[in-house]
């Protein structure tokens, strides 16, 4: 019984353990959450790791509502941690900000002072020449961080604001052009210090 022992056992079975059961809910969902979110980006070492410990977390949880089949605010607990881990493992990834993200914009106004702004700010911008329904577009591919998406979507706005733009999410990259990080670092230069370190071996 989570290891805790009370005076009132009432006490115990009515408030303290549902509020135990309702709690390990949410954390093991806030864990199943993010697994679920770090395999569809191929993140396959760190999602085993969070496995381990999210179904841990069940078990322990449903072994305390089968040993209390007669109790209802205990299922009532389960599910309400259910519910509440699946919000708060969405908020948790929205705040880590984790993966890439592909944003194309499709535009039928000049495209060069968005290309060029954001090649001044060492993102890679790709432009191509479209027909569209109402004549000749262009379209704009962009490879960015997720953290840096609300920047990219501000500069559309910005010098288009009438753009029509989609996001999708990008399982793996390969020598693209991203704003160096804190330590100076972009990405295509890891990955190219990456391979010569291989190399070198």
């Amino acid at each position: 019984m989570f290891g805790i022992t009370v005076d009132n056992p009432e006490l115990y079975r009515w408030v303290i353990l549902p509020l135990l059961i309702f709690l390990a809910r949410i954390v093991d969902q806030t864990l199943g959450t993010l697994r679920i979110i770090m395999l569809s980006r191929s993140m396959k070492y760190l999602a085993p790791i969070i496995g381990f410990f999210e179904v841990t977390i069940w078990l322990l949880a449903i072994s305390q509502i089968i040993a209390h089949l007669d109790n209802v605010v205990c299922f009532l607990a389960y599910g309400g941690g259910f519910a509440a881990g699946n919000y708060i493992g969405i908020l948790v990834e929205e705040k880590l900000a984790m993966g890439i993200k592909l944003v194309r914009v499709i535009t039928n106004k000049e495209a060069t002072l968005l290309a060029s702004y954001l090649r001044d700010e060492k993102y890679g911008a790709t432009i191509i020449d479209a027909e569209g329904n109402e004549g000749p577009v262009r379209v704009i591919y962009i490879v960015v961080k997720r953290k840096h998406l609300s920047k990219i979507l501000n500069c559309i706005i910005r010098f288009n604001p009438n753009a029509f733009y989609t996001i999708e999410d990008v399982t793996s990259v390969s020598k693209g052009i991203f704003p160096p990080s804190k330590n100076g670092h972009s990405l295509s230069n890891l990955r190219k210090k990456s391979l010569k370190t291989r190399k070198g071996k």
